[in-house]
């Protein structure tokens, strides 16, 4: 029993819930970014290259095997290149987003620390400090 306690009370920390969340948040974050780039900005950029869709690069290590009708027996071996090209610009966009999230936090906590701390209120006006004395006077006799 002890050990499931010690489990509960380390998983109901508030850190750990709060890597979840951002865990799962983060991965739904890069599916965004994934879709962003590959539907958003590889087709443009491609087109500047000539027409060239990244996911396709690739080289032909060994070409397929077909038998007499056409039919492929063994697929190609390449090496997708183009896919990795396409993995490292949502790598690339997805840190600089959170890089961005990240300065945005740092400056908003940096305001919340250069922010003056409240300054004492100003004492008291001569008559009310007269009339205090007066009433801490009056409270000694009795």
């Amino acid at each position: 029993m002890k050990l499931i306690e010690e489990f509960k009370k380390f998983a109901m920390r508030g850190n750990v819930v709060d890597m979840a969340v951002g865990i799962i948040i983060g991965g739904a974050f890069g599916k965004i970014v994934s879709s962003f780039v590959s539907d958003v900005i590889m087709p443009p950029l491609g087109l500047l290259i000539g027409g060239v869709n990244f996911s396709d690069l690739k080289i032909i290590v060994k070409g397929e095997i077909l038998d007499a009708a056409g039919a492929v027996l063994k697929p190609a071996v390449t090496i997708n290149y183009g896919n990795f090209v396409q993995v490292t610009f949502d790598f690339l966009i997805i840190a600089f987003a959170i890089f961005m999230m990240i300065k945005a936090m740092n400056n908003l906590n940096r305001k919340k620390e250069e922010a003056p701390a409240p300054s004492t209120p100003p004492p008291p006006p001569a008559d009310i400090q007269l009339l205090t004395e007066i009433r801490d006077l009056l409270k000694s006799q009795k």
